[in-house]
């Protein structure tokens, strides 16, 4: 794989401790940082390649994260803390604060069911408590309650807040680097498929791998 390593500034917005939820998004439309998940890894497995986006700032407490997703299926079974929500439909960031292990893994289906951890690797990790897991505020346009498959055609958006302590990082105005992934997933629908916004060189999918995450910049 030849493709650059891609890179994001996550620009520093500290109005957005005082927005609705409308407004966060308003605000992340027009002043974020918008990225394409959109990396095909595996497209001869899994050619399916539904459109997926991100738009992200933070604000010095919190990073913001708008996820909007158009499918044709539609899937959020899973609906307690730290279960396999990558079945759903589901999005994903996965962020190593210093460059290198331990990162961290948070996913979310489109219900805002989350699944956070502490990792040194895939099988090797400290999952959130569920004290930790209240702390990220999730908005999803889907609503709460669990649902079995739909099949049609489905836009939705999950904006969530993650406090940046929750990943070990203290902001204090100046640039911090970091490297990190997006990810659109939904195991379990009719239509599997495995998306990352930084592509991933391996042979079946593997989001665990932080030797592919792109360069991220808390500005």
């Amino acid at each position: 794989m030849n493709k650059q390593t891609p890179s994001l500034t996550i620009p520093y917005i500290p109005e957005l401790e005082n927005l609705s939820q409308e407004e966060i998004i308003h605000k992340l439309d027009n002043c974020g940082e918008r990225r394409n998940i959109d990396c095909l890894n595996w497209k001869e497995q899994f050619p399916y390649k539904p459109l997926s986006t991100v738009a992200v700032a933070h604000s010095g407490k919190n990073i913001y994260i708008d996820f909007f997703v158009r499918c044709n299926y539609l899937r959020a079974v899973n609906f307690e803390n730290n279960s396999p929500v990558h079945q759903d439909s589901c999005v994903e960031f996965f962020v190593s604060p210093n460059g290198e292990t331990p990162y961290y893994n948070f996913e979310f289906n489109c219900i805002g069911t989350a699944h956070a951890a502490c990792r040194m690797s895939r099988h090797d990790g400290t999952p959130f408590t569920d004290e930790q897991l209240d702390r990220i505020k999730r908005y999803p346009s889907c609503g709460t309650r669990p649902f079995e498959e739909l099949e049609g055609m489905f836009s939705w958006n999950l904006l969530v807040v993650i406090p940046l302590d929750l990943m070990g990082v203290e902001y204090t105005g100046k640039p911090i680097e970091m490297k990190g992934n997006f990810y659109k997933c939904a195991d379990l629908t009719s239509d599997p498929h495995f998306l990352s916004w930084a592509p991933i060189d391996t042979k079946e999918p593997d989001f665990h791998r932080p030797e592919f995450f792109g360069n991220i910049t808390l500005a």
